[in-house]
This record gives C-alpha cells, sequence and structure tokens, in this order.
C-alpha cells in the first residue's frame, strides 16, 4: 500500500463537489492533480511524469457521434475502427449531418456496405429510433446523475457499463467514474501497486478510495502509466481495452 503523506499542518481545499453530478472542469484539473499527489505519493509520481490531465480535452459538442463511434469501435482496431467510422461520416454527408433522423433515412445495406456488421447495423439503428423517439434524451444527459446516464445508455442495444462509463467520462467528464472492467484501468491497478498479478475489482475499489471523489482523473493516468509500460506476453493476456483516452 502507498504510504500516508506527512501532514504539512495546511490544507489546500479541494474543488468543490456540491451535488450528486460532479464535473471536472480545466479549472479545477490543477488542484485535483495536487490533492491526488497528497493523497497517494505512488499516483502522485505518475502524475508529476506525465504532466496535465487532458480528460476536459475529448468533450464534444455531438454526443450522438460520440455513441456512434463507440459502437462502430467495438471489438476493432484503432485503424479499423476510424477507417470505418470515416465511411459512415462520408455516407451521411460528413459529421455535422450525424444525426438520429439521418442516419435512420440511410439504407441499411449501405451501412453494411460501408463496413459495419449486421449487429452493428442494428444496434446504431436502435440508438438512432432511441434518439429519434425521445426515449434518450442527449441534451438532458448533462443535468443526470451518473446511475440514471448509465441506465439510459444501457437501455440501447449494444451499449453496456463499460460503454457508459466512457460516455460519462470523456463526454459528460464526470469526476468519480472508476471503470474496474476496464482492462487498461486493471493493468495500471497492478503497475502502480507493484502487484504481480491482476487485481481483482474489490482490490482495484479499495485501491481507488483515496482517490475519491476524483477517481475519473486518476483513472485518465493509470492508461497513461499502461501506455508508457512495456508489458510482458504473460502480463498482457485478453480482455477489455478502453478506445475512449
Amino acid at each position: 500500500m502507498a504510504r500516508r503523506p506527512a501532514s504539512t499542518g495546511r490544507s489546500e481545499p479541494a474543488p468543490a463537489v456540491t451535488s450528486a453530478i460532479s464535473v471536472i472542469t480545466p479549472e479545477d484539473e490543477p488542484r485535483i492533480r495536487r490533492l491526488l499527489a497528497r493523497r497517494d505519493p505512488r499516483l502522485g509520481e505518475v502524475i508529476r511524469r506525465f504532466g496535465p490531465c487532458r480528460l476536459t480535452d475529448t468533450r464534444t459538442r455531438r454526443p450522438f457521434v460520440s455513441l456512434v463511434r463507440a459502437l462502430t469501435s467495438q471489438q476493432l482496431s484503432t485503424k479499423a475502427a476510424a477507417t470505418i467510422f470515416g465511411r459512415v461520416v462520408d455516407l451521411v454527408g460528413g459529421v455535422e449531418r450525424l444525426t438520429a433522423d439521418v442516419l435512420l433515412a440511410i439504407d441499411p445495406a449501405d451501412l453494411r456496405a460501408a463496413g459495419l456488421s449486421g449487429q452493428k447495423v442494428a444496434y446504431v439503428r436502435d440508438l438512432a429510433e432511441h434518439v429519434a423517439d425521445g426515449r434518450l434524451d442527449l441534451n438532458g444527459l448533462a443535468s443526470q446523475t451518473d446511475a440514471e446516464v448509465e441506465a439510459a445508455i444501457t437501455a440501447v442495444k449494444g451499449f453496456g457499463r463499460w460503454s457508459a462509463e466512457m460516455f460519462l467520462m470523456f463526454q459528460l467528464n464526470r469526476a468519480d467514474v472508476f471503470p474496474v472492467g476496464d482492462l487498461g484501468i486493471v493493468k495500471g491497478t497492478q503497475l502502480l501497486l507493484g502487484m504481480k498479478s491482476r487485481p481483482t475489482p474489490r482490490t482495484m475499489l479499495r485501491a481507488a478510495e483515496r482517490w475519491r471523489p476524483y477517481r475519473s482523473v486518476a483513472a485518465w493516468y493509470l492508461w497513461r502509466l499502461v501506455e508508457a509500460t512495456p508489458m510482458t506476453p504473460a502480463a498482457q493476456g485478453n480482455g477489455r481495452a478502453s478506445r475512449s483516452v
């Protein structure tokens, strides 16, 4: 376990968390980094190594596009996913035209020709139908709690808890998401704690308690740690790796 940081007699106030909905802003980020570094010296070393957290850089003004990209990317390499998503964008006439109504007007056969599997065509159409008929109010998600957002997104075919967690972190910039089912987070926790074998979800959550209520920021640094650390074949294994970082 990491050593408890020595007390200096002074404490810098953490960015305020005033409700069940806590969002990271660029203005909060420096203080969050300092807070995490004081609470966990080992994580602090990682923070100093990689510099400012860029989590808020990932937010876009087109949440529907983000969800379509997530569906098209499932089970694909980054390069293949980018190619197929690009074809879908070209098919609708540009990313600004990638809306629910436009997507529903596209012939499913054309989506198949763009590279989507039959299952993924069904998924993106179900997403578009949920948005078009109001069952999924993308503009209203920002005012919903993390649990409510997760329930709304996982009601759409093809989206599980991991997908909802990625949307919470990278589209809504929620502060306290810790996706224990993400392979990168598993490996990052293993590296940070110096463990020989992969930690269980229970071990990960226990280790992450000191990072509350900013576990999303801690997770971002765990991904950076994994990216910068060569992994042996035995350590690589199989599992889900995030494509959203």
